[in-house]
């Protein structure tokens, strides 16, 4: 038996973000058995949106909010009986700063074929629209939360865009926002440029790099909306 093929579904960032989403993703939605995602009440919603006349109970569902062994093996036990299986994850694209990345790797380690359809990601949107280094650049997902960390953190983030000029990405939770600014702007050179990504694709959207300086007298406000910031030399 051919074993089934793996699709990587793009997702919203935002709930009023559609225009940012391929044309097809309906089509590759129908060729899958089962589904492997991120958030099971979500992803139905998602999909009924784009496909109303999608029968949801007619598929196989996983919730992958931690990819677990157990998980891992009936993910590669369905690709062995030949069932195509589609990954979604929360927001954006499947397999970056996901935990779909797990079921991927084993997808690969099988030789399952893997097809990447890519959606709106918070970290490329950002990275385009900043002007800062698109030809290196790293993402550090969330920046830790004690005070002493957080400063030695970003100071080595700094440090590390000016030595080599590399762009550096980083989020923290919604609620959480204002107090990572603050200690980006204490802690930074005045020169030092940040770019702040708020609410991408959604009607809102606000994208802006200024220096530490200029940060310090036009403070946004940022609480419980979803952000990543940028850091460059």
């Amino acid at each position: 038996m051919k074993t089934g093929t793996v699709y990587l579904l793009p997702m919203v960032l935002h709930e009023e973000g559609w225009e940012a989403l391929p044309a097809d993703v309906v089509k590759w939605i129908q060729q899958c058995d089962a589904f492997f995602v991120e958030d099971e009440k979500t992803a139905r919603r998602f999909f009924k949106k784009l496909w109303k006349e999608m029968i949801i109970d007619n598929y196989i569902w996983y919730p992958i909010h931690k990819v677990e062994a157990e998980q891992i093996k009936a993910f590669t036990q369905l690709l062995h009986q030949g069932k195509n299986i589609g990954i979604l994850s929360e927001a954006g694209c499947t397999g970056i700063a996901d935990p779909g990345q797990l079921l991927v790797a084993a997808a690969q380690e099988i030789g399952a074929t893997v097809k990447p359809y890519v959606g709106p990601s918070s970290i490329l949107l950002a990275l385009m629209a900043s002007g800062m280094n698109g030809n290196l650049f790293q993402f550090h997902g969330y920046l830790p939360i004690d005070a002493l960390e957080r400063k030695n953190k970003i100071q080595a983030l700094e440090a590390d865009s000016i030595k080599r000029a590399c762009t550096q990405l980083f989020i923290e939770t919604p609620y959480r926002n204002n107090q990572l600014l603050e200690a980006i702007l204490q802690h930074c050179h005045p020169k030092t440029r940040l770019c702040i990504g708020v609410d991408i694709t959604a009607p809102n959207e606000h994208i802006k790099t200024e220096t530490i300086a200029f940060w310090k007298n036009n403070k946004p406000e940022l609480h419980k909306k979803l952000v990543i910031f940028l850091i460059g030399s």
